[in-house]
């Protein structure tokens, strides 16, 4: 008597195959046999199809496969294939799951300032059509698709988006827009990925200057400084962390004098100015 094959998720050490980053697994063996059992778990949907045509979409449960086709006459199916059906099939595991994926990328400020985006975008395969969407439109190679493989898809379609706001935006009010962003990155996202049958759940987005020496500058005015302010301030902190003692007189913008001795340096002066006439006699001793 034919023993009836299994077919799951599970692989030989009877670990689940389909973690997050998996939507689509293609049972690769190819004994899948009328008379099988399709076990599809609570997560996961299983289209099964026969010499490239789509039979059925099953949901969680065990199914026990039949072929659609005339059964052949039972001394021959027993003769030339011990009872089994010579159709093979193909079963496509779905993860319903909700996955995480992320995409990014450069783009530029109007005034063509680097701006460096990070997208995090959910998605979930919703129903057994949805499912049906997937094995259909998007292709795949080997037995996975992955969320990487997905994103090669959207990818280009979140950049677009991107692009679209932050390049009639100005450098420091990037931030102000990041809402407006991130409902324009959605917007694209869903029209795009619905021809999939994927559904959208939710996204993120993340903009920032790619320059350090920028990023520092924005940080810097977002205290109240001027422009010229924020540059003084910063020089004067790479002086600093290079132990350069006028490091003060940069910061505020008053002017150091080669060969002057300490007294050029701005701490000290203001402290000889509150002690007055102790510093200056001090100052005449010395």
């Amino acid at each position: 008597m034919a023993i009836r094959q299994v077919i799951s998720t599970l692989d030989g050490n009877g670990e689940e195959v389909m973690g997050p980053e998996v939507l689509l697994f293609h049972y690769p063996a190819n004994d899948i046999m009328n008379g099988s059992l399709l076990t599809v778990e609570s997560n996961h949907f299983c289209v099964l199809k026969s010499r490239g045509a789509i039979l059925n979409v099953y949901e969680t449960g065990q199914y026990p496969v039949s072929t659609p086709d005339r059964p052949l006459i039972g001394s021959i199916q027993q003769a030339f294939y011990g009872g089994q059906s010579p159709w093979q099939y193909e079963a496509l595991y779905i993860n319903r799951a909700k996955l995480v994926l992320k995409a990014s990328g450069v783009a530029l400020s109007r005034e063509m300032a680097e701006m460096v985006y990070d997208v995090d975008y959910y998605i979930h395969v919703a129903s057994a059509d949805d499912a049906v969407k997937l094995v259909q439109h998007m292709p795949y190679r080997g037995h996975f698709l992955a969320g990487k493989d997905v994103n090669a898809y959207a990818g280009p379609v979140v950049e677009q988006a991107v692009n679209q706001l932050i390049q009639v935006t100005p450098l420091e009010q990037v931030n102000e827009k990041i809402h407006d962003l991130t409902a324009l990155v959605k917007q694209h996202l869903q029209e795009f990925l619905v021809n999939y049958g994927i559904t959208l759940e939710d996204v993120k987005v993340l903009v920032f200057p790619k320059d350090e020496r920028i990023k520092s500058l924005i940080s810097l005015k977002a205290f109240g400084l001027s422009e010229l302010d924020a540059v003084r301030y910063y020089t004067a902190m790479l002086m600093a962390s290079k132990g350069i003692v006028s490091a003060p007189n940069m910061a505020v913008g008053q002017p150091f004098f080669i060969g002057g001795g300490l007294s050029n340096l701005l701490p000290l002066n203001r402290m000889l100015d509150e002690t007055g006439g102790e510093a200056d006699s001090g100052r005449e001793n010395r």
